[in-house]
């Protein structure tokens, strides 16, 4: 499976509940924190859902 590369770019402080919950689930509690995911359906849709706060690149 492709890796990819996960960055949280914008602060999570006016986001609705739901959008905090993905991006603590994810991992990333700071600015330009990065981590790296294997690709997965289910990634994907919580990449959608947080799209305007992280970069994604491939790994």
């Amino acid at each position: 499976m492709e890796k990819l590369k996960v960055t949280l770019v914008k602060s999570t402080i006016a986001c609705i509940p739901k959008q905090k919950a993905v991006v603590a689930a994810l991992g990333l509690k700071k600015i330009n924190q990065s981590k790296v995911f294997t690709d997965s359906a289910a990634l994907q849709g919580q990449l959608a859902l947080v799209s305007h706060l992280v970069k994604v690149e491939k790994a």
